[in-house]
């Protein structure tokens, strides 16, 4: 189904009529404003809702008999965020939402509340505050909402639930949020279960079921309810599919939990401190991944320790190390499921003075992770007998880390460079005649981010060319630092502060780049733009972000450059491109700054750029009917608003 924001000319006929029908001697009327939103059908969706989160199936509401314009809904809502859409099946449509995002639903009664609709951000949505059975009302004709507290949520019809079986899963059980192989729990009758054992602090649900989340599961009545040394914060619990309500354990120990599913409560004792069980582990093999590592978290490549000759249980491994974190396993294990070797409080550093506290603990969970503060080479060895590593720092490691690159190709990517993040269409340097480590290139950048690569790796999995600390600018001054570096991790890379023609050099062999500032660039990046059809897509224009109905502009029969269009604009956001691309890979017409305003004043600015990225957006301020002029040999557009 097609939403626009704009009259037909019939219609436009009939108002016209309408307004001076037997009094001619009035003169015409626009009406300025939001036009009616035309569908047939209204949706919610959020965690607040019936249906939660699900775009597949979100909770409808019903077109009234006396406006089909104005939906209407009554039912329990739970506490929580929600939002609404006229058709199911994408995150990408337009959604209703309130002016100002976590707007309020609550006890006290909405009358005549304005709201907006727009695609992608800001992602606001009104929050629900108080559960309760509600009557809601949306007028797409008018823009405004009303919501009326009926009553307080009515308790659960408890019957009892018969089970063979009881699971318990989430980051704060033994086998995490694994619902394939989720914590079970003792039957100890009909309808009585028991778990005794350690639970850390986290959160966690009951289910009778493995393999699925699109099941009922056992929860609190109310969102992190608290269980720890004192108790549950409340006995009783529901079985429901929505909202996804947890427990949330506030001390980490061992546990005694009882499930009465006939009664639907549970009994919570804490019964002690988790004493922790330190058989040495057995296992032939020993990994680390982590962007601190070689090969980032790449499980596939995950860095392998050496066993000792001599002890079975000793690992060790030298090499170079970068600032990030890091964890280590027993085996390469592709669905992260399995158990890993991790320090005993979380973020503990490795530095060139060592790892803070040697012990360590072998869990799912919580995901505790080693810190590394410093880059550099260290030897690590850990001790799977005793539960201990050893970190010794062996300096910079930077002569053997820096041998030359060997390759025969050099790509740049990143929103800064002139194919954006295209790994298929990334820009190639040129490799010097005199010299195979040296490649350059020479053109326009823009304001954003990038970094380098020998190859055009689709996956992004291969390590790249990264200056050596983060968001290292570039700018007319040219580089702030010559010095980088080839990993992995971490995900550092230039900034470019300053849009003009650049000529980059690469020196593979000594690490370093040489960044030359040219100029604006401006003669040669503004060609004129050639192409027989314009078009202008976003929230602000008639058909929204639909690629496929994106407004097409009309040529001018004097100028093959000029393109104008008029319309109704609202408020939001577009941007225009040369083809409707519904892949959006394509450049587009642009302002020069970010959030250039459109409005009753004209634009901001009258330059435009044209690329992939950044994806800057003229923003119309003011809704109403504009002509829009873009003229494609001088890169200029002029916007005049005509009521």
């Amino acid at each position: 189904m097609k939403i626009t924001n704009i009259f037909s000319a019939a219609a436009a006929l009939i108002l016209a009529f309408a307004i001076t029908g037997c009094e001619s001697e009035k003169e015409f009327k626009i009406i300025d404003g939001n036009l009616p939103i035309k569908t047939s059908s209204l949706y919610m969706v959020g965690n607040a809702t019936p249906n939660g989160w699900s775009i597949d199936s979100p909770t409808p509401l019903t077109a009234t008999d006396e406006d089909p314009l104005v939906f209407v809904w009554e039912g329990d809502l739970y506490a929580g965020e929600m939002k609404l859409c006229l058709v199911p099946g994408s995150w990408d449509v337009p959604f209703i939402r309130p002016l100002t995002a976590g707007t309020e639903i609550g006890r006290e009664d909405i009358s005549d509340a304005p709201f907006k609709m727009h695609a992608g951000n800001p992602d606001d949505k009104w929050n629900v505050t108080a559960a309760g059975t509600y009557s809601l009302s949306f007028d797409l004709r008018n823009w405004t909402m009303s919501t009326r507290f009926l009553k307080e949520p009515d308790g659960p019809a408890i019957e009892p639930i018969v089970a063979d079986v009881l699971y318990i899963v989430g980051d704060a059980t033994p086998n995490g949020w694994s619902i394939d192989a989720p914590t079970e729990t003792e039957k100890v009758s009909d309808f009585i279960f028991r778990y005794e054992g350690p639970l850390v602090s986290g959160e966690m649900k009951a289910c009778i079921s493995a393999g699925s989340w699109d099941v009922e599961f056992i929860r609190p009545l109310s969102d992190q309810c608290t269980i720890g040394k004192d108790g549950a914060e409340s006995n009783d619990f529901v079985y429901s599919a929505s909202p996804d309500n947890k427990w949330k354990i506030t001390d980490s120990g061992n546990y005694r939990l009882t499930f009465d599913l006939e009664n639907w409560t549970i009994e919570t004792e804490y019964l002690g401190e988790i004493i922790a069980v330190k058989d040495p582990i057995e296992t032939s093999t020993l990994f680390m991944i982590g962007d601190a590592t070689p090969n980032g978290w790449s499980m596939d490549d995950a860095t392998e320790l050496t066993v000792s000759p001599d002890n079975k249980y000793v690992f060790t491994w030298e090499g170079q190390l970068v600032s990030g974190i890091m964890k280590v396993c027993t085996e390469r294990d592709g669905t992260f499921s399995c158990p890993f070797i991790r320090p005993s409080s979380p973020d503990c550093e490795i530095s060139s003075s060592g790892v803070a506290a040697p012990d360590f603990v072998y869990t799912k969970n919580p995901d505790d992770q080693w810190r590394v503060t410093e880059a550099g080479k260290y030897r690590l060895t850990f001790d799977l007998e005793n539960w201990t590593i050893k970190a010794e720092y062996l300096g910079t490691g930077n002569d053997d880390s820096k041998k030359p690159i060997e390759t025969a190709t050099l790509f740049m990517i990143g929103d800064a460079t002139p194919n954006g993040w295209s790994m298929d269409d990334a820009t190639e340097l040129t490799v010097s005649q005199d010299n195979k480590y040296v490649f350059t290139w020479e053109g326009q950048l823009v304001s954003g981010t990038m970094k380098v690569c020998t190859e055009r790796d689709g996956t992004f999995s291969c390590p790249f060319i990264r200056p050596s600390s983060p968001d290292c600018e570039i700018s007319s001054s040219g580089v702030a630092a010559p010095d980088f570096v080839y990993t992995k991790n971490p995900d550092d890379q230039w900034r470019v502060t300053e849009a003009g023609k650049y000529r980059l050099t690469f020196d593979l062999e000594n690490w370093t780049i040489k960044a030359e500032y040219l100029g604006t660039g401006n003669d040669d990046s503004k060609k004129p733009i050639e192409t027989a059809t314009l078009f202008m897509i976003g929230d602000a224009t008639p058909n929204g972000w639909s690629m496929d109905d994106a407004t097409e502009l009309t040529v001018s029969q004097d100028n093959k450059y000029v393109f104008t269009w008029e319309g109704q604009l609202v408020s939001g956001t577009m941007k225009v491109c040369t083809e409707r691309d519904g892949t959006f890979s394509c450049p587009f017409i642009r302002p020069s700054s970010p959030d250039c305003e459109i409005s009753s004043a004209g634009v901001a600015a009258t330059d435009f750029v044209y690329t992939k990225d950044p994806d800057d957006q003229w923003r119309v301020t003011e809704a109403g009917k504009y002509r829009l002029t873009f003229d494609l040999e001088n890169w200029t557009i002029k916007a005049e608003k005509l009521n």
